[in-house]
């Protein structure tokens, strides 16, 4: 399980107001064999500075909790419901980007997770490429567009892109490509040595690389110096996250430097993090698992008090990001997120690692006057596990006249639970459950699935249904209707 340390971004940012401080003893003795290892790769400046920053916080065993005694709950949010005014103009100021660095390594992928396929042949990325062609022609606008690609999925998705040939705007290109920064040995905190695959030896830095990306690559500063004034940023695996002219309408007219989309919190959302204000300024942050104090998880898992929570939609005013990178030397002060993993994700006996990341929505903590609102769950359906997979994949959901993916009307806004046996965790195993194609959830309340089971075509599941094999053996289920039973093959 992933360990993680997060670091207050508020202490962080104080830093920055200090003069540099010597490296730390842990530090000081590795830190020479990671620069020659950066530098020997061809890591840019912004991107060593960016791993130098997180690798600080790591070796100096900093730990800084969020009490609850410390924020006070967001009581209300406005919300998408309510919005009314449409600005047409402002889409030619605006760019949308996808994030799209991730291989899905937790679903046993060595590629981009948005090349999986979906429904009809079409993959995540058709999806998006079909979403941008719909807005245009909608809007009459040729919507700017990019991805933030990683080392590891530029090329793929490039090749599967490149059949759109309108998808790029000549003038910025189709993407850029954020940084990436070594893994680190958890034993000894060493650079970690892979010859088996070299390329296991790095890693995206996490989403909040897109900040330092932009930069380095000469990203934010081209699309400034084009007039562009508005982003809106999503996960390339949420395909209900499209551009939305309500909402950046709503957003223009606040003057926020950056706001967040959130949806309510339920049960099935209480251990995610949440949004709150710091008693101290009242300015709004995210609050994770890892930043509770144990005293006071009781009230972090209070859904009733703390009732929103970060779909990782998010909005910003690149002329406030520039000011940002200038107040903070360089660098936006986000907590660092420490995850243990191995070094070849799919041999759990290699080398135990650790990965340094940064999250991008808690940049709010970063922007005074930021800004969120409430929006439907149909702007927000990812797919995080072959739970999530599944369910996407099968007749619970449809895809829209704009190519969302959307919950039927028939759901009333709630998804399949699917509960798959852990033996289905990766995407080629999920694959052998339903090499016949998913079976129909429409009417499925929960599906558990306990053993080595293979779906025929024609399975229908409807309200609580539990498929059990207790043998070694794979068994097929036949097609038929199961309602409300557990079924013993």
């Amino acid at each position: 399980l992933a360990s993680r340390l997060l670091i207050s971004a508020k202490y962080m940012g104080n830093l920055f107001a200090k003069k540099e401080e010597p490296m730390n003893e842990k530090m000081a003795a590795v830190w020479s064999t990671y620069e020659t290892k950066m530098k020997a790769e061809g890591l840019n400046e912004t991107a060593m500075k960016a791993f130098k920053y997180t690798f600080e916080k790591l070796t100096s065993g900093a730990k800084l909790d969020i009490p609850e005694s410390t924020i006070d709950a967001v009581p209300e949010l406005p919300s998408y419901d309510d919005l009314k005014e449409e600005n047409f103009k402002l889409l030619e100021q605006t760019v949308m980007l996808k994030l799209n660095g991730g291989l899905g390594t937790g679903m046993g992928l060595e590629k981009a997770k948005s090349l999986l396929e979906l429904k009809t042949g079409y993959t995540f990325l058709d999806f998006i490429a079909k979403q941008v062609e719909y807005m245009r022609e909608k809007f009459g606008v040729n919507l700017a567009f990019m991805l933030m690609n990683s080392f590891a999925t530029s090329q793929d998705t490039l090749d599967h892109l490149s059949k759109y040939s309108t998808l790029a705007n000549p003038d910025l290109g189709l993407e850029f490509v954020q940084n990436k920064a070594p893994k680190v040995t958890a034993s000894d905190l060493t650079p970690v040595s892979w010859p088996e695959n070299p390329s296991h030896e790095w890693c995206p830095p996490g989403h909040g690389d897109l900040y330092p990306a932009m930069v380095g690559s000469g990203t934010l500063d081209k699309l400034l110096k084009k007039g562009f004034k508005y982003m809106f940023v999503s996960n390339s695996d949420n395909l209900g996250a499209t551009m939305d002219v309500k909402l950046l309408t709503w957003f223009a007219n606040t003057g926020a430097p950056f706001a967040m989309e959130c949806a309510a919190r339920t049960d099935a959302d209480k251990k995610g993090g949440h949004l709150a204000k710091f008693k101290s300024t009242g300015g709004l942050l995210l609050r994770e698992s890892a930043q509770c104090p144990d005293e006071d998880e009781a009230e972090f898992q209070n859904v009733n008090k703390h009732k929103f929570f970060n779909t990782n939609n998010l909005w910003v005013n690149l002329e406030a990001l520039k000011a940002a990178f200038t107040k903070y030397d360089g660098l936006l002060p986000l907590p660092v997120i420490k995850n243990g993993k191995t070094v070849d994700p799919r041999k759990k006996d290699s080398t135990k690692v650790l990965q340094l990341e940064t999250a991008m929505g808690a940049a709010i903590e970063c922007f005074p006057g930021a800004a969120a609102i409430l929006i439907p769950r149909t702007r927000f359906a990812p797919v995080k596990t072959t739970n999530d997979m599944l369910a996407l994949m099968s007749d619970a959901y449809e895809v829209t006249t704009d190519q969302r993916m959307v919950l039927k009307a028939e759901r009333a806004g709630v998804p399949p639970n699917v509960k798959l046996d852990g033996m289905y965790k990766f995407v080629d195993q999920l694959m052998t459950l339903v090499p016949d194609g998913p079976p129909s959830l429409i009417k499925c309340d929960k599906l558990t699935v306990e053993g080595k089971v293979k779906f025929a075509a024609g399975v229908v599941f409807e309200g609580a249904v539990k498929v059990v094999n207790k043998s070694d053996d794979c068994k097929a289920m036949k097609a038929g209707t199961y309602a409300n039973k557990t079924v013993e093959l």
